[in-house]
């Protein structure tokens, strides 16, 4: 485990593209700028979605790893 702080941990398991990136979305903006969401899915897509929405909203991703078919990613606030 790296050196942040989790502010809030999103449980996206089971629920298909788009909607894990939609309650990323929502959650994010009940965080404070600098929090971190810890986000896990089972969505495939998400390896690609999750990066591409950082970089287009101006996150994060400070990680993401791969553990039994659950996809774990670490997403910075920083607007």
């Amino acid at each position: 485990m790296s050196d942040y702080t989790v502010a809030k941990t999103l449980d996206c398991k089971g629920l298909a593209c788009p909607m894990p990136i939609v309650r990323l979305s929502q959650e994010i903006a009940k965080i404070k700028v600098g929090e971190v969401i810890e986000m896990f899915t089972t969505d495939p897509g998400s390896l690609a979605d999750v990066p591409s929405w950082a970089k287009s909203t101006g996150n994060a991703v400070l990680e993401n790893k791969q553990e039994s078919g659950v996809i774990h990613f670490f997403i910075k606030r920083q607007k």
